[in-house]
């Protein structure tokens, strides 16, 4: 991020960095903003369904079977972040319709699937994940995909940015 004020993606982006501190995920810390006409809508990490002990507490499934990134969701205890962040905006009616989601990383194709459905416009993501049907799905559904570089990478100016890694 330049030391300019940053731009609205960047602003919201280093706020879902924010959000993703919250997770209770011994993996991948992941978060996620939903904004609609420049205010934050709802907010989201990764992390266990409510009331369940958290896996920083009882270790991690996936961990213990060595299940790779990007596979077998089903055996995973955490709500993803885009998720929780979803389900927030529902359970306090607040529609996300047109909005954009800001999340640290690629969304899978779970969340994918419930981005279009929720009718959100645009995803903003900083961290590749290895789904490359969610980026198809995203495409196929007319969504505007944004892939920011994250603090890791260095942007080269002119330099076109990978949809997915």
């Amino acid at each position: 991020m330049s030391e300019q004020r940053p731009s609205k993606d960047e602003y919201f982006m280093e706020i879902s960095n924010v959000v993703a501190k919250r997770s209770t995920c011994l993996r991948i810390h992941v978060g996620a903003v939903i904004v609609k006409n420049g205010r934050i809508l709802s907010t989201g990490y990764n992390g266990a369904p409510y009331g369940f002990e958290h896996c920083l507490d009882i270790g991690c499934i996936r961990e213990k079977e060595n299940i790779a990134h990007g596979t077998r969701h089903e055996l995973c205890r955490a709500v993803h972040a885009e998720q929780n962040a979803i389900i927030q905006a529902a359970l306090h009616g607040v529609s996300i319709e047109g909005a954009t989601v800001y999340c640290t990383h690629q969304p899978c194709i779970l969340c994918t699937k419930m981005i279009i459905n929720g009718k959100i416009k645009r995803v903003v993501y900083q961290n590749g994940y290895p789904d490359e049907m969610s980026i198809a799905f995203l495409n196929q559904a007319g969504i505007e995909i944004l892939k920011m570089p994250s603090c890791e990478e260095e942007e080269k100016p002119g330099e076109e940015r990978p949809l997915s890694v």
